[in-house]
């Protein structure tokens, strides 16, 4: 009986690789990708990361290439198809069970990771798995134990799962797994895509952490999450009230700690706010971690003592919602110690901002100050200066407003 292995190779079917090969053969370059970003922060602080997102929106892709770029051997485990034991491992009994115990064999892609001694371990369609599979997985994503093995602190963690309208016989993820997660939501970009299929890719890179910001960073995370939680006590622990949203991010002290490290990577490496807001969101839900996010802005405010002791000098943020929340303070400063002086210093705070940025934002703040005026107190020179500029300001408002009210009436 003749061998394959001495079969001719039909020319065909081998150009047909060749063809395939070219097909399969593409580059990467660096280029912003917030969702990419996000992932690579999540993946260098060693917190496992739920990828959610539509069946072949590529979440598989974005793992493969992230582990190319990150020089990760690649380990695919599809959760839905795995057995319990497959995570908890399987008993094997040993000589003398009443002596030696019965030990948990571990699966064969657990041994050759240990062997390994790093690597990228992706559970995928974890939105599939049975409620039993997904409780075996707790020990895995959390302690990082595949029966009586440990995988080595090389091991990162990342899986993906399809939201349940969409997945074959879904199930909602269990709140006690969907709480170790950081969840990030995985969309499609057309430039990404198209640049992509024509044959260059995104590159994922580790963060650029600064040697220098490190305890910077981590002293301004624990000042931020729990100045939060002191203000927002209620939201230390907030279980969800319906089976979906439990099976999606939400707070606890756990997940609060990994927005802690999150926040401090992100500073370390001076991600963008968009990125950082991703991560989260991703760790305790989008509304408790935009009041985070709200809270960071609000740290980042000048002293609005500073800026009524030196107005010539005061450095006021250039976002326009953040400087309109520092004048707003300067405004409330005055007020809660109203004398002459630094009324009229609020006014040249006022100049200063109108100097240095749009003169729209002054219209609120500027009433606001003025109505703070005593009878024996004199109108400073400052007032002057804003009076047109702010008279313009707010005429236009007006007219604004006639207008959108006129069109209300001509309907």
């Amino acid at each position: 009986m003749t061998s394959h292995a001495l079969l001719p190779v039909n020319p065909r079917l081998a150009l047909a690789d060749d063809l395939l090969k070219l097909l399969r053969t593409t580059d990467t370059e660096p280029r912003p990708d917030d969702q990419l970003e996000a992932l690579t922060l999540a993946v260098a602080a060693d917190l496992p990361v739920l990828l959610w997102g539509e069946p072949g929106i590529g979440k598989t892709a974005a793992l493969t290439q992230l582990a190319d770029s990150l020089d990760l051997p690649l380990t695919t485990v599809i959760a839905s198809v795995h057995e319990p034991t497959d995570f908890s491992g399987l008993p094997i009994v040993g000589d003398d069970p009443a002596v030696q115990g019965v030990p948990m064999a571990p699966p064969q892609w657990a041994v050759e990771l240990v062997r390994a001694g790093r690597g990228l371990l992706f559970l995928d369609e974890l939105s599939t798995a049975t409620p039993a599979v997904q409780a075996a997985l707790l020990r895995v994503v959390l302690e990082r134990r595949v029966g009586a093995l440990q995988l080595p602190p090389g091991v990162r963690i990342v899986a993906a799962a399809n939201p349940r309208a969409s997945a074959a016989d879904g199930w909602e993820l269990s709140p006690p797994l969907a709480n170790r997660f950081v969840h990030l939501y995985w969309v499609h970009d057309r430039d990404v895509v198209v640049r992509g299929l024509g044959g260059v890719w995104p590159r994922a890179e580790l963060p650029r952490l600064e040697p220098g910001r490190l305890a910077e960073a981590v002293e301004f995370a624990r000042r931020a999450v729990c100045g939060f939680l002191h203000a927002r006590p209620t939201l230390i622990h907030r279980l969800p009230s319906t089976e979906t949203r439990r099976g999606g991010a939400w707070p606890s002290p756990r997940s609060w700690e990994t927005a802690l490290t999150l926040l401090a990577f992100g500073t370390a490496a001076s991600v963008s706010r968009e990125v950082l807001a991703l991560l989260v969101r991703g760790a305790v839900g989008d509304g408790p971690g935009l009041e985070l996010l709200a809270h960071l802005d609000r740290m980042d405010l000048p002293d609005p003592e500073s800026l009524l002791a030196d107005p010539p000098t005061a450095e006021l943020p250039e976002r326009g919602d953040l400087r309109q929340a520092a004048l707003e303070a300067v405004v409330a400063a005055v007020g809660a110690r109203p004398e002459r002086d630094r009324w009229e210093a609020g006014w040249a705070v006022l100049v200063r901002a109108m100097e240095t940025g749009a003169p729209d934002l002054l219209v609120a703040p500027a009433k606001a100050l003025a109505a703070l005026r005593r009878d024996d107190w004199e109108v400073p020179a400052a007032v002057e200066r804003l009076a047109k500029v702010v008279g313009i300001a707010d005429r236009a408002e007006r007219s604004v407003r006639r207008v959108e009210a006129g069109l209300g009436v001509g309907r």
